[in-house]
């Protein structure tokens, strides 16, 4: 088996951006998710809106959105994207008392947009966590992971769920 060559690296080993001029632009669409798990009255609070700082669901939407925008200034060699789209949505889970992350982004470009995904995912867990840590400390972030991507020269890839 031959060994494939690492996209990140220059000539001299040095990391570096991939460069994809030469790569058809398409239609590419990401899917992430991950999972904020809370203790009771954390879960409480912010299923009744109470929470102190106020809606954190809101901020979380707006901070995953946000960030999915700027996702080349987080991760150092990903390309500035123009996203046509990202949407992010959290919904509350009884048990285990969570709330579950799902961002999806889209754009028509020569790259992906899997980064884009998953910082938006992951900024508005981080929201969301800021939003609940005055009444717990010790919320758990976790489950972040690529659910699927469409577009470009591999086409269609599902995250398997069952493993």
């Amino acid at each position: 088996m031959r060994a494939k060559k690492l996209t990140h690296l220059d000539a001299k080993g040095r990391a570096s951006m991939v460069d994809v001029s030469a790569k058809p632009v398409t239609h590419r669409v990401a899917i992430a998710s991950g999972r904020v798990t809370l203790s009771a009255e954390a879960f409480r609070l912010l299923r009744r809106g109470t929470l102190a700082k106020g809606d954190a669901l809101a901020v979380a939407r707006v901070a995953g959105i946000q960030a999915a925008k700027r996702t080349a200034e987080w991760i150092p060699l990903c390309h500035p994207v123009p996203l046509e789209r990202v949407d992010v949505d959290l919904v509350l889970q009884a048990r285990p008392r969570a709330v579950r992350i799902t961002a999806r982004a889209e754009a028509r470009w020569s790259t992906g947009v899997e980064m884009e995904a998953l910082v938006a995912v992951s900024a508005a867990a981080l929201a969301l966590y800021d939003m609940t840590k005055s009444v717990d400390r010790g919320a758990v972030i976790g489950d972040i992971a690529l659910v699927e991507k469409r577009g470009g020269r591999s086409g269609i890839w599902r995250r398997d769920l069952v493993r």
